[in-house]
């Protein structure tokens, strides 16, 4: 089929994630045939250099033969099998082993899914299970953050605090939402210290609102990823590691996006110090070659789980997936053996910082921010103070439109523009995105004139 079929067939037949289907069936989509390095191409012929890592997954770019062999292999020797009724396959117990090594000390068990959203599921089930064990069948409540996003089903949904996802469905009536760590949108006159520990003190006033014997576990991103790249005030996560000092509740951690290097560490809770009780990932775990995720359950939890025996009601068909599982080795293994995560931290990541800095000086740039291989800049119509150019985030969206025109792509959340390019990238790479996202702004401000 040529461009015009495939788009009809796709208006026909294809229902998309997160998407107008009013708009998009009146602009087409745009068909993405092939991919090399940090590189996309569309059927037009178009290369765009990929500041997204297809969707904060593809880590080690396109181009690793040995994740796909791997997976072709395994297909051929193994393609599937459960992990139910006392059986296991040898790729989820190596993988399962690997993961023990690199994630946080104390992290020695986990739960493969099939995804971040089947992950933060399976956490609250874990949750439960864990407090009935301890007979505390009151801790119910889990608390989480306006505008976090920790996936599209029903419980990660509800776990999520994104509010045009709530008006859609009738949310879990188990999980309360406090204020998010966004000083840029709600800091108001305080600087970023002071506003990092008001919105950890928020944690603190709803678990005191509550009840401590009520609330059962905090849930949050280490940093906001689809919310806006929203990296939190230094003086957020200490304030916050005091408050769940005073309690006994569980800390979970969604590392989907932030897990594998993003940070410059293996995980966000590496970066910012946290012991998480439970950590979610996915994403970047198999480099987007094969759908893949879990949870990674604390010695703490684990235990209690293990020791009272009685059944654990839940899994899923495709839960510790043989070809899914093998993915995982090999895309760890690259990262550790090539030490990618360590060149993240050293050289990309600083270099990132700088050239991405250059960026605030933009007229209609209010914030340019980063951290490791990830960023955010906000697009204003006045610097000073901080005003939007109109409440229907239509500067967003004409500058993912003016991105992809030169050759980068960026997401838009509402008027903040974000990257997570694949940590591959070099200093060369970087200068190339940071040029032609300067080139995107350009172009926004003429058409937002």
């Amino acid at each position: 089929m040529n461009k015009n079929q495939l788009q009809q067939h796709d208006r026909d037949h294809l229902l998309h994630p997160f998407t107008d289907f009013h708009d998009l069936g009146k602009q087409g989509t745009r068909v993405i045939t092939s991919a090399e390095g940090p590189y996309i191409t569309d059927i037009d012929g178009h290369t765009m250099l990929d500041g997204m890592s297809g969707l904060w997954c593809c880590n080690l770019g396109y181009s690793r033969r040995e994740i796909s062999e791997a997976i072709y292999e395994q297909l051929n020797k193994l393609p599937f099998y459960n992990s139910f009724f006392q059986c296991t396959t040898v790729p989820s117990i190596e993988l399962a082993d690997l993961l023990s090594e690199v994630t946080p000390a104390g992290m020695n068990n986990v739960f493969f899914t099939g995804s971040g959203s089947e992950a933060n599921d399976t956490n609250l089930r874990i949750i439960r299970r864990y407090w009935d064990l301890k007979d505390q069948p009151q801790k119910r409540i889990v608390i989480s953050r306006e505008n976090a996003y920790h996936g599209s089903t029903i419980g990660g949904a509800s776990l999520g605090g994104m509010s045009g996802m709530h008006k859609q469905f009738q949310a879990l009536d188990y999980i309360e939402h406090i204020q998010q760590p966004y000083w840029f949108g709600e800091g108001g006159d305080m600087s970023p210290e002071e506003f990092g520990i008001h919105a950890a003190r928020c944690l603190d006033e709803k678990i005191q609102e509550l009840g401590p014997e009520k609330v059962a576990a905090f849930i949050a991103e280490p940093i906001q990823g689809a919310g806006g790249v929203i990296i939190p005030p230094e003086t957020y996560w200490p304030e916050v590691k005091k408050v769940l000092d005073q309690y006994d509740i569980l800390l979970v951690m969604d590392e989907v996006i932030f897990g594998f290097g993003r940070t410059g560490e293996w995980f966000g809770a590496d970066y910012y110090g946290m012991k998480p009780d439970l950590m979610t990932f996915a994403k970047a775990v198999t480099n987007g070659y094969f759908p893949l995720g879990g949870t990674m359950v604390s010695d703490r939890v684990a235990e209690v789980i293990k020791a009272k025996g009685g059944e654990f009601t839940h899994g899923y068909t495709y839960s510790a997936h043989p070809a899914a599982c093998m993915a995982g080795i090999v895309t760890v293994n690259i990262l550790r053996d090539e030490k990618i995560i360590e060149n993240v931290r050293d050289v990309t990541g600083p270099y990132l910082a700088k050239r991405w800095a250059e960026l605030a000086d933009h007229p209609i740039v209010g914030e340019a921010r980063t951290l490791g291989l990830v960023g955010a800049l906000e697009l204003v119509k006045h610097k000073g103070s901080r005003a939007r150019f109109d409440d229907k985030c239509t500067a967003g969206a004409v500058c993912r439109d003016m991105s992809i025109k030169n050759g980068l792509v960026m997401r838009a959340t509402g008027d903040t523009m974000i990257i997570a390019p694949p940590l591959i990238l070099d200093t060369a790479h970087i200068d190339e995105l940071v040029d032609k996202a300067h080139r995107a702004l350009d172009d926004t401000a003429k058409a937002m004139a």
